[in-house]
């Protein structure tokens, strides 16, 4: 059941990135048509906008692939986290060039203003950009909604911990598009009504310092990811649920988890079991356990359940310098 609802998820964040390419294609096309037609740097920006938004769908649909290798001697816990690492490149090339380029074309406007001409051209592209990217945004919110769902949280809440950057990578980029078509339509209209060049060019400033928190903002999501965090703490908490219950189990010690990928997580957790417990209950109550949180959490792949008593698991923390009461109140910290 987890392996077919690894592929659902898979298939889910290729239609998103899909949608996103083939609309950013279309509209870099268009961009740069205007721009070259009208002189507009604002629309130039945008055109660059687009193609690096292009590119970078193409990164990420090959950062699935990358991700999808099965597991080796080399990785054992298979290629997961190298999405994380696409993620981290595709917000690195929104600031370098998407937002690089457009404060430095803005820039050179504001120095050396010229008058846009045929404003209208720029207006209908900009009007048709707006439904392109809305549309867009809408396949990839409506991801987000089925996750929504699932976990039952809220559609923002879902979005900031969301651990596929194939689905929050275009929802900031595709949100940042609509901001930037929306400062943009406003700058040209402003620059032709009251004949002042030199508006195009601050315009183009700020869509450039748009696309440069939508980077920071996505840098930070992929690098907390990267450096392995937790999973849903829902996950934890319903395992924790299902130790209690067991009666040869005196105390759940502790439970880790660690994303390997957005639908790869690796499960540990450490349990006093009763003294005079036989190991054939032990290997049964694990086995149970383990059915039963992959069948709940698709997303689980691995879990190790380690059989320690209490007292002997807090002086394992202790000897390598941890408080395992700290690590939780931590846990909630980093997902902040």
């Amino acid at each position: 059941m987890w392996a077919i609802a690894a592929i659902m998820s898979a298939h889910a964040s290729k239609r998103t990135l899909y949608a996103a390419l083939a609309a950013n294609a279309g509209i870099a096309i268009a961009k740069f048509c205007g721009a070259a037609y009208t002189g507009s740097s604002a629309m130039a920006s945008e055109g660059i906008h687009s193609l690096v938004d292009t590119g970078n769908q193409v990164l990420l649909l090959y950062g699935i692939k990358d991700a999808s290798r099965p597991a080796d001697a080399s990785h054992p816990f298979g290629y997961g986290l190298r999405l994380y690492f696409w993620g981290f490149v595709v917000a690195m090339a929104v600031f370098a060039l998407g937002s690089g380029v457009a404060i430095y074309e803005g820039a050179e406007k504001v120095v050396h203003p010229t008058a846009i001409q045929s404003a209208w051209v720029n207006i209908v592209i900009l009007l048709v950009a707006i439904a392109l990217e809305g549309s867009s945004l809408g396949v990839a919110l409506g991801e987000v909604r089925t996750e929504a769902k699932r976990r039952g949280l809220g559609m923002w809440e879902t979005i900031r911990t969301h651990r596929d950057p194939t689905i929050f990578a275009v929802v900031y980029e595709e949100t940042a598009a609509l901001a930037g078509l929306g400062a943009a339509l406003v700058g040209i209209g402003l620059a032709v009504l009251l004949d002042m060049p030199v508006i195009d060019g601050w315009t183009s400033i700020a869509i450039g310092v748009i696309l440069a928190i939508t980077a920071l903002s996505l840098a930070r999501r992929c690098y907390v990811l990267m450096t392995g965090q937790s999973a849903d703490p829902a996950i934890e908490e319903r395992l924790r649920e299902i130790l209690a219950r067991v009666k040869s189990i005196e105390q759940v010690n502790e439970v880790r988890t660690m994303h390997f990928g957005p639908s790869e997580v690796l499960v540990l957790a450490s349990a006093d079991f009763v003294d005079d417990t036989l190991a054939g209950t032990v290997e049964r109550i694990v086995s149970d356990v383990e059915d039963g949180i992959r069948e709940e959490f698709p997303e689980v792949r691995r879990v190790y359940i380690e059989a320690q008593s209490t007292m002997r698991h807090r002086e394992a923390l202790e000897d390598i310098g941890e408080d395992v009461d700290a690590l939780e109140r931590e846990g909630d910290e980093e997902e902040d």
